[in-house]
């Protein structure tokens, strides 16, 4: 099985609060996108295409510089939204395998679940890693509500798995605003989405308190 994992970084990250996008932040000692790359490098050494903003891909390279990330990887230029930046990174996989799409901001994901995923995506032609809520939901705005079974209602990871010429037709689609993720493009192809069990230490750091969970989770591993 030929194995391909786009990372998907060419957000700007605002709602961290910093100049620097998030994935750039230095956590335990090293940049949130290096944890995010060595996790697929180690659990199934795909071929790693990193797609970033063009504006940032020197800032990048300073970086693989300053702190020695010698893992091999392509360098692509984002898209406009992540539907776009897909879509490019998508030029670089050449022939037949499974592509993963996981963004670079999640650099928890254990090594059981890349592999999980890719081979899921192997014999089914998709995996999505997805969790079941903790939480109780309702559904509707702050003044008028109605409760929701939280037990038919799962919240979607990445890495996304899926058979290379299945996402290639998916993204042959034009872009609609309900495309969340890879697994609403290949669903609008008409194409099944096959979930499979996620963790709720795979989280994505958007804010700065995820920031500091996510250092106390890598303290946790060492």
């Amino acid at each position: 099985m030929n194995r391909y994992a786009i990372i998907v970084g060419a957000g700007k990250g605002e709602r961290m609060g910093s100049d620097i996008p998030k994935q750039f932040l230095e956590l335990n000692g090293l940049p949130v996108l290096m944890h995010t790359m060595r996790r697929f490098h180690e659990s199934v050494s795909p071929r790693l295409i990193l797609v970033l903003n063009v504006h940032f891909h020197d800032y990048w390279e300073g970086l693989c510089d300053q702190y020695d990330f010698r893992i091999p990887h392509e360098l692509i230029k984002g898209g406009v939204t992540r539907f776009d930046s897909v879509k490019k990174g998508l030029k670089a996989v050449k022939g037949k395998g499974v592509v993963a799409v996981h963004d670079a901001v999640r650099p928890l994901a254990s090594h059981q679940l890349i592999r999980n995923c890719f081979e899921t995506a192997r014999d089914k032609g998709s995996a999505v890693p997805a969790v079941p809520s903790r939480e109780s939901l309702r559904r509707g705005s702050l003044d008028r509500s109605e409760s929701v079974s939280r037990d038919e209602y799962f919240l979607v990871q990445t890495p996304q798995c899926f058979d290379s010429t299945l996402l290639r037709r998916a993204y042959r689609q034009e872009f609609r605003n309900e495309f969340t993720d890879d697994a609403s493009v290949v669903e609008r192809s008409g194409q099944p989405i096959q979930l499979v069990e996620g963790e709720f230490n795979n989280i994505k750091i958007t804010y700065p308190d995820d920031f500091r969970i996510a250092e106390l989770l890598l303290t946790d591993k060492k």
